[in-house]
């Protein structure tokens, strides 16, 4: 077990699990756009292709090749530094650790809710993402597990801790502050443009909550496995409204 735990943070592992979701939120986004005539995207995704375009990185192809080339490259780093043996077997693991983290996280999540607002309203209220068809909110929810953990996780949490430390505060109290930071930017994050919840209480409580929860789970059990049950969270949160 300490071996599989151990592996499955590494880049190797943790990269190539991310990949497949990646590639089936690319080919989502251009099924709605084609068929459907939607040009609609996750907005971390939209907000990560404007702070590239700052750097001359614009489009579709060359943000994913972009994307991709950096995790690549990561990986043939951390794979020149040690040996990192590449079986099938952790990654089915990881998938159904994935699956698991996604069952439980509404149900841990939303008790933690009514514990903090102690009976105060903690129903959450469906935004504009109730006015889309089932494949676009399908793909939206995907492109969330992948690009708002990449945003929000790594490089604001990552971003943030590294600067606190540089500025002297301690190891602790810059891993509590960035991730306490980037819980709060998260949350609110989903309370903007025309498809933004409508602002609450309750759910930004709620999503306040999940952020901490997906930091944590980002650090202790890497960027993939985060990504993944993320994505497969809101994903059957899409399923459930649609039989509602």
């Amino acid at each position: 077990m300490n071996r599989y735990l151990s592996l499955t943070r590494t880049h190797s592992y943790s990269l190539l699990f991310a990949l497949p979701l990646l590639l089936i939120y690319e080919v989502g986004a251009v099924y709605i756009s084609r068929v459907e005539g939607s040009g609609l995207r996750n907005g971390a995704d939209v907000l990560l292709r404007m702070l590239l375009s700052v750097g001359g990185l614009q489009g579709t192809a060359a943000v994913t090749l972009g994307v991709t080339a950096t995790a690549a490259l990561l990986i043939i780093l951390e794979r020149r530094k040690k040996k990192v043996p590449l079986r099938f077997a952790p990654f089915v693991g990881m998938a159904a650790e994935s699956m698991m983290y996604a069952s439980v996280l509404g149900l841990v999540v939303g008790t933690a809710t009514q514990w903090v607002l102690q009976g105060m309203d903690a129903s959450i209220a469906v935004g504009g993402m109730s006015s889309l068809s089932i494949s676009e909110s399908l793909v939206l929810s995907l492109g969330a597990g992948l690009y708002e953990e990449l945003v929000f996780r790594v490089l604001l949490v990552g971003g943030l801790y590294g600067a606190l430390k540089a500025s002297g505060l301690s190891t602790a109290h810059s891993g509590i502050v960035s991730v306490l930071i980037s819980a709060v930017i998260f949350s609110a994050f989903h309370y903007i443009g025309p498809y933004g919840d409508p602002l609450e209480l309750a759910s930004f409580t709620f999503r306040f909550l999940a952020g901490l929860l997906f930091s944590v789970l980002f650090l202790t059990r890497g960027f993939g496995i985060t990504a993944w049950t993320h994505a497969l969270y809101d994903v059957m949160l899409v399923f459930a409204l649609a039989v509602a």
